[in-house]
């Protein structure tokens, strides 16, 4: 199915990179990439094809010097409700098949930063897919949970690792383990949002702030502090101090920094270069995210 791109006031079209199939990619002159899970004959049930275009758009993006900062949103009234309703009875009582699946966190090595647009259901696997996006808008009216423990499965794909650091153990437990469906008003009460506005609002709120990032940061800085935030938040401080100061070197001595001296004192927007294809975090300050190599075979001891 394919999907019209769509313009804001004083935005040019949107170019189509991914103009079909089960995830959409488009690209707008302001350096916002726009990723829409494109299922909404199913509300972008989760199925196996979406899950691995959405991956391979992901890597796409981060790849593409034209996209500096990236929303993620559903086609339709919906982000994303879990696994499609229709596998459901397919996979229940059955051994998890995990053959050719990939880390779930694909998300996080992403360089450039990510905006979730939920613009209606969002649960399970969408949830955690929101999770790993550094900021979160909601549409008002918008209705999520983590529902595993409603369907009699434990907290899957890293939730119970997300979701206690963004908004502290107890809360999480009481999502968690209640299952309970919340609003985006309490989403936003109790940190899982950022911010929450009317629905039509959404996507020009979302690429707002995308397009602010786009034209005024650094795509080197944004990829090395993106990468601090995962790697540094959860270890000793010693060990992040040490860390910081090798991205402090190397920010240093590159035209990023140059630019944004210059354009500071000359008082005028800032030009910086697009992100390099070969620009490593983990090269530079030396701490990997090892949940990229994750395995769920291995995991299960079946490889």
């Amino acid at each position: 199915m394919t999907t019209e791109s769509t313009t804001t006031a004083g935005e040019a079209a949107d170019r189509p990179v991914v103009a079909d199939g089960p995830v959409l990619l488009d690209v707008g002159d302001d350096g916002v990439g726009v990723v829409t899970l494109n299922r909404p004959e199913r509300r972008n049930g989760w199925n196996p094809e979406m899950e691995n275009r959405y991956f391979d758009v992901l890597t796409q993006a981060d790849r593409d010097p034209a996209i500096r900062a990236l929303i993620v949103t559903g086609a339709g009234t919906t982000f994303c409700p879990g696994v499609d309703t229709g596998r459901l009875g397919q996979i229940a009582g059955k051994p998890m098949d995990t053959t050719g699946r990939r880390s779930p966190v694909r998300a996080w090595s992403v360089r450039k930063p990510m905006i979730a647009a939920i613009n209606g259901a969002c649960a399970g696997m969408g949830l955690v897919q929101a999770l790993l996006c550094d900021v979160r808008f909601a549409a008002r009216g918008a209705r999520l949970t983590t529902v595993f423990a409603r369907r009699g499965l434990a907290g899957e794909f890293g939730i119970t690792w997300l979701l206690p650091r963004l908004i502290g153990q107890e809360r999480a437990a009481d999502l968690l383990l209640s299952g309970r469906v919340f609003d985006a008003d309490e989403a936003r009460e109790l940190g899982v949002v950022t911010r929450v506005v009317d629905p039509a609002q959404l996507l020009p709120a979302a690429r707002a702030y995308a397009a602010d990032i786009a034209a005024n940061c650094s795509p080197v800085s944004l990829a090395l502090i993106r990468h601090q935030l995962r790697t540094d938040s959860t270890g000793e401080l010693d060990a992040a101090l040490g860390r910081t100061y090798l991205a402090m070197a190397a920010a240093a001595v590159g035209p990023d920094f140059r630019e944004g001296i210059d354009s500071f004192l000359a008082k005028r927007p800032p030009s910086f270069p697009p992100l390099a294809d070969d620009l490593d975090p983990t090269a530079i300050t030396g701490a990997p995210l090892p949940e990229l190599d994750f395995d769920p075979s291995r995991a299960l001891g079946r490889s």
